[in-house]
């Protein structure tokens, strides 16, 4: 091959060198290649560990969206309303914005519980992942208090008075409550002075907090490594190459895998914005179009469907005091959770028939108090929330019994997986 030489006096070209100055200052690629290319995830994950990426998708797509509604959003009494139909009628694209926004914190929650499922049901909050349990639990109750304080920031009617019902829960606490409810109300009501703490709570401070659990999630994660529905630890058995045996690179399998999820998401995503927004009053309200009224009190006042089974366990109690300790231990539950399962397995796949019979009766509970929750509180469903909340808590209350007591399969020493399958 002939060799081009250079005319004298010419540069001397120097292939790289920014890149080279600018990647020993900002390792960018030896980030990639420790977190993503030199990730090794176990080969035999499913279609549950979807829901993981696509919560830090709508993560994203909450943070995006709420920066353009501030612009026009105008906090206070006399302006909430107001400024959430400027941004429906008068903005461009307002009404794209705002629905993708309502309808992402729905996306949200479901994304979030069906990522809570995938764990539940293959133990991924067990040793020794005890701790990347306990911030992911910590991830849900910062999302809690964000879609609390964004949902009472249009103050439609049905913003007002829910606002009214949590916040007064606060004031059942021995000793400090009424005085707690009213450093959180910033008044003696709800009003203007609410409406400004909420707005920053919810613009800057709580958003810091989630992202900031979020990221240390994922560093727990980077360090146990991810689990799989075998519930086997994969870096417990390496190759010649210091590699997982049943362990694949996450890029590009993963990513690519992924990519597939996420545009399925966002089909079905645009679907519900620009069709069925509102999705029969689940996503958004019809009473919460009105403006707030503390004379006009809705016919029913229920929180959105992802808060109706707490809210349900409150109501199902007639003392609030009582009604409000039980929402907070059916949530407190959740943490203790490792420490309650005393399986030696992870897996479901492997677990008795008492553990399998308890999951199932968990799940069906949490969606009778689901539904239950987004009904008139009469007496069958206030019965229907009692009977659910008792399988709710047995399913912790009695687990470090049955996990003990039931005999586990006997778990595979290596992963299995049917590529086909």
């Amino acid at each position: 091959m002939a060799v081009v030489e250079q005319p004298p006096g010419a540069p001397v070209a120097k292939p790289g060198r920014l890149r080279a100055w600018f990647y020993q200052r900002l390792p960018i690629e030896e980030f990639i290649s420790n977190q993503v290319t030199g990730y090794y995830a176990p080969k035999n994950f499913n279609f549950w560990y979807y829901f993981g990426v696509l919560s830090i998708v709508v993560l994203a797509l909450q943070l995006l969206t709420g920066i353009f509604l501030t612009m026009f959003y105008k906090p206070g009494a006399a302006t909430a309303f107001e400024s959430v139909q400027f941004i429906m009628r008068e903005v461009d694209y307002g009404w794209l914005i705002r629905y993708m926004h309502s309808t992402g914190a729905s996306a949200f929650f479901l994304v979030v519980y069906l990522h809570m499922f995938r764990a539940l049901l293959y133990g991924s909050y067990k040793r020794p992942r005890e701790l990347l349990w306990v911030i992911g639990m910590l991830v849900y109750l910062a999302l809690m208090a964000e879609a609390f304080m964004g949902y009472v920031l249009p103050w439609g009617n049905m913003s007002y008075w829910a606002a009214q019902v949590i916040v007064n829960l606060f004031g059942t606490i021995p000793g400090i409550g009424p005085g707690l409810v009213e450093w959180i109300r910033g008044d003696y009501g709800i009003a203007d002075a609410t409406l400004t703490r909420f707005f920053a709570l919810h613009v800057v401070a709580v958003p810091l907090a989630l992202l900031l659990l979020v990221m240390l999630h994922l560093v727990a994660l980077r360090r146990t490594g991810s689990n799989n529905p075998d519930g086997i630890e994969i870096k417990e058995k390496l190759g010649p190459d210091g590699h997982p045996l049943d362990g694949i690179p996450f890029h590009p399998y993963y990513t690519i895998k992924d990519t597939v999820g996420v545009g399925v998401f966002f089909v079905l995503f645009a679907v519900v914005v620009f069709f069925v927004p509102k999705l029969g009053g689940y996503f958004l309200e019809p009473a919460n179009f009105g403006p707030a009224n503390p004379l006009a009190t809705p016919p029913d006042i229920h929180p959105s469907w992802y808060f109706t089974p707490y809210y349900a366990i409150l109501r199902a109690v007639p003392n609030q005091r009582f009604g409000a300790l039980l929402l907070l231990l059916a949530l407190v539950a959740f943490l203790l959770l490792p420490w309650l399962d005393r399986s030696p397995v992870k897996s479901m796949r492997y677990k008795g028939w008492l553990s399998r019979l308890f999951f199932v009766l968990f799940i069906a509970s949490f969606l009778g108090l689901m539904y239950a929750g987004l009904q008139a509180a009469t007496a069958g469903y206030v019965m229907m929330g009692r009977i659910c909340a008792v399988f709710y808590f047995a399913y912790f209350v009695l687990m470090p019994l049955y996990t003990r007591l039931e005999r586990a399969k006997p778990v595979p020493e290596r992963v299995r997986f049917h590529a086909h399958a």
